[in-house]
């Protein structure tokens, strides 16, 4: 593993205790360019890991936490009047910046949601005709509470493809917990951590993840997981060729991330669950059964032939 990604990965897991897998997934998207969703129940450290994320990646960082009231300007930004030059001066919103923290994001208005998403695929905004570019890197960690829960606004279909990945943050184990309670009963372990890389490294980093070898046959073999999707019976809605390509860039970062220069079947099986099970709409009778995305994603993993790599 990069020497820098090792001391990221073990700053972060400073604050974030018991969840080593889950930071490194949130690690993975970031040197794919991507987005993270997190969801689970409040209380389980989805704003404490994204802030750590934030402050150990040296990123100027904003943060929104999304009620019903917050409108699409809050978030790209308005034009005002200025008498002094005669003319409107754009005022810019939360999103320009290198990693938003969008807290809650299904607490408020599907309006709101789109001028989000549009802008996390597009890199780019555009008020009143004109269009901003927005800063390079630029990742959105957003939290969102379970479906069902007062007062949430459920993402469509089509704006969760926006996000890499959706991942669960979880409770902790046993001694988890107890080393939280113990090292947050006189201070906040955020306090003590810091920034590891500057921007220049990070893109360094992100652009050498970019740079890893897929082979021809790893392209086939995700092509043939994401068909399987599309004709499984109990998917009514499949893997999109958005969510084939994440499935790439996902596969190249977990490559890099663990010391490989190029991606092995493997790597595409590791992220795989991750990366499309939020992707897919269920079928009817799926929904009846009571079937999860994940365990029918690990039954199409199960029937698609792994290729196998010649040395």
């Amino acid at each position: 593993m990069n020497p820098k990604l090792s001391q990221i990965l073990q700053e972060i897991e400073k604050v974030v205790v018991g969840k080593n897998a889950n930071v490194e997934k949130i690690m993975m998207a970031v040197l794919a360019g991507g987005h993270v969703l997190m969801e689970d129940v409040p209380g389980t450290g989805k704003t404490t890991t994204a802030m750590a994320f934030a402050k150990v990646l040296g990123l100027d960082t904003r943060r929104v936490q999304f009620t019903s009231d917050t409108v699409p300007s809050d978030i790209i930004g308005y034009s005002v009047y200025e008498k002094q030059t005669g003319g409107f001066v754009f005022k810019p919103g939360a999103i320009m910046t290198n990693l938003l923290l969008a807290d809650e994001i299904n607490r408020t208005s599907s309006k709101t949601q789109s001028a989000l998403l549009e802008a996390m695929e597009e890199m780019r905004v555009t008020v009143d005709g004109q269009t901003y570019e927005l800063p390079s890197p630029f990742v959105v960690l957003a939290t969102q509470n379970p479906v069902g829960s007062a007062g949430t606004q459920m993402l469509p279909s089509a704006q969760m493809d926006r996000f890499m990945i959706k991942m669960s943050m979880g409770y902790p184990d046993f001694e988890s917990q107890i080393n939280i309670l113990r090292d947050r009963h006189r201070e906040n372990p955020l306090d003590k951590i810091h920034a590891v890389v500057s921007i220049d490294e990070l893109q360094q980093l992100i652009q050498e993840a970019s740079a890893v070898h897929v082979m021809d046959c790893i392209y086939e073999y995700v092509t043939k997981l994401t068909q399987a999707t599309r004709e499984h019976p109990m998917i009514a809605l499949g893997v999109s060729p958005r969510g084939a390509l994440a499935v790439c860039r996902m596969a190249k970062a977990y490559a890099y991330l663990h010391g490989r220069s190029f991606v092995v079947p493997e790597d595409v099986v590791a992220v795989f669950t991750d990366t499309c099970a939020h992707r897919l709409v269920l079928a009817t009778k799926a929904r009846m059964m009571e079937e999860k995305p994940e365990s029918i994603l690990r039954s199409i993993i199960e029937s698609v032939k792994m290729p196998v790599i010649k040395k």
